[in-house]
């Protein structure tokens, strides 16, 4: 009996130091879609306010208006930086899912980019959107404007200064690295190792 709960105690101890880091996410609350947006096309930019640890930004979604039903967000500029529109630049493709329409005749979509790879070193920084690009072309024809929620989130305005914040979440892939397989043997070997020291002591 002792030896069967030693050996899963062993399993248990392996299983958790290969076990991979946890997901963090940072949201700015639910969309509101009824009181204002802003433009992140046609030369504007927004950037909001987050927190969260550090690893690898690996997706980003936001709400937009939309006045067309069919000119719809394909890319975006996105950055991610320390301070307000800081950090280098990088377009994304986003996918698309209908919400609704709101009083004033604008279509309100959810826009999801997954599949990131923007490194985050922890700690509060800022995330930016512009450039928007929609069916038609990147800041053609189609204005794309950024729900405004006022979440917990510092907003900023590229011409204005700031402003109330954006409905956005943004996940990342938590930091850390997987053991070598040498320090797993080396780890693996100590428990077991302990678990002999502990075996005889309780059979005395």
């Amino acid at each position: 009996m002792r030896t069967a709960f030693l050996s899963l105690l062993t399993i248990l101890c392996l299983l958790l130091a290969v076990a991979p880091a946890m997901a963090d996410t940072y949201s700015n609350g639910p969309y509101n879609g009824t009181v204002d947006a802003w433009t992140i096309n046609f030369g504007f930019t927004v950037s909001d306010s987050f927190t969260l640890s550090g690893g690898t930004v690996s997706s980003f979604h936001f709400v937009y208006w939309d006045a067309s039903a069919s000119d719809l967000l394909t890319t975006a500029d996105l950055q991610v930086g320390a301070t307000s529109f800081g950090g280098s630049a990088t377009t994304v493709a986003f996918s698309n899912t209908f919400l609704g329409t709101n009083q004033y005749g604008y279509n309100l979509y959810q826009a999801d980019a997954t599949g990131l790879s923007i490194p985050w070193a922890g700690g509060a920084g800022y995330v930016t959107l512009g450039n928007a690009g929609s069916t038609s072309g990147c800041s053609v024809s189609n204005p794309i404007y950024w729900d405004e929620n006022s979440g917990p989130s510092t907003a900023y305005e590229n011409t204005l200064g700031s402003i109330p914040s954006e409905a956005f979440t943004l996940i990342h892939a938590g930091g850390g690295t997987t053991p070598e397989p040498s320090s797993i043997m080396l780890f693996g070997s100590g428990i077991l190792g302990l678990a002999g020291v502990l075996r005889r002591k309780l059979t005395r």
